[in-house]
């Protein structure tokens, strides 16, 4: 599993054709993306880092707050083409990212977690749909996490 987590002031999805959006304020916008061999430990190993990652100030202007610690919003949207290759060409290759028969329950499960992890609800995306994703990044910061590189 791979994610990217973005410090935001704000940050939306929207998808038009489903006149769906979600917004949240001060928080984490999370992208992200899985693979066929991802699992449930790989679900719990990222939720755990991502709602423990003490990238928020605290009172002394030092990243050392979590997103549980400054009562943050998490809005995690499903983005398969973290799993880009370009080792070869110029067209990016998604053959290594999980297709959506794997890919949706582990989404969702994900965002399960997530919900566990913070103790609130967690903004969502629509799973394969044209998203219009809009974000003031705070920083700004963005890590990668990668759960396959934990070891």
């Amino acid at each position: 599993m791979r994610v990217v987590v973005q410090r935001v002031s704000q940050a939306s999805v929207r998808v038009e054709e489903e006149q769906y959006e979600s917004s949240i304020g001060k928080g984490l916008l999370v992208l992200a993306a899985f693979i066929d061999e991802d699992t449930e430990e790989d679900l719990d190993w990222t939720v755990k880092k991502i709602a423990a990652m003490r990238i928020f100030d605290d009172a002394e202007g030092v990243m050392n707050l979590s997103v549980k610690d400054v009562d943050g919003d998490i809005l995690a949207v499903s983005q398969f083409t973290l799993y880009a290759s370009t080792h070869k060409g110029n067209r990016p290759s998604y053959i290594k990212a999980a297709k959506p028969d794997v890919a949706v329950p582990l989404y969702e499960s994900f965002l399960s977690k997530l919900e566990e992890a913070l103790g609130r609800k967690v903004g969502k995306g629509i799973f394969g749909a044209d998203m219009k994703v809009s974000l003031v990044n705070d920083g700004p910061v963005t890590i990668i996490v990668d759960s396959k590189l934990r070891f």
